[in-house]
């Protein structure tokens, strides 16, 4: 079986600070997806509801290059122990940006095959959120 990866591309009327502010500032990650303690850069976070509070996600950055490349370890519940890995790319394009995403080392097999539907579309919605706000502006 191949390697079990999620990989989703959009473009966005907003300059790669702008962007990077959405992936890393807590205010702005509530917004679209959840909310950390603090601002994301090396080191450990985790995520919250918005609504709830519950802890939802955890993990390490291991890379924050403003701007251009964030990467972090990504583990929820469903998941059990597996430990996956969410890589943002930054490309500016003429009139914003080209957002990239990688979550790789996702768990495989039958059984998986839902957590991975799932994790599909929840990209889909939430980037789909950071698109409405940035373009709201």
């Amino acid at each position: 079986m191949s390697d079990s990866s999620i990989h989703k591309s959009i473009y966005l009327k907003a300059t790669p600070a702008e962007v990077w502010a959405y992936l890393t500032e807590p205010e702005k990650l509530a917004i679209w997806f959840h909310k950390p303690d603090e601002t994301l850069v090396e080191g450990s976070y985790a995520m919250y509801g918005a609504e709830s509070g519950d802890k939802l996600m955890w993990g390490d950055v291991q890379v924050a290059e403003p701007f251009t490349r964030l990467e972090y370890t990504f583990t929820i519940t469903p998941m059990g122990d597996a430990i996956s890995t969410v890589k943002w790319v930054l490309e500016e394009v003429t009139g914003g940006t080209r957002l990239s995403l990688t979550h790789e080392g996702l768990p495989q097999g039958q059984e998986a095959f839902g957590l991975l539907l799932a994790l599909d579309k929840g990209w889909d919605d939430h980037m789909g959120r950071m698109r409405a706000d940035l373009h709201a502006e």
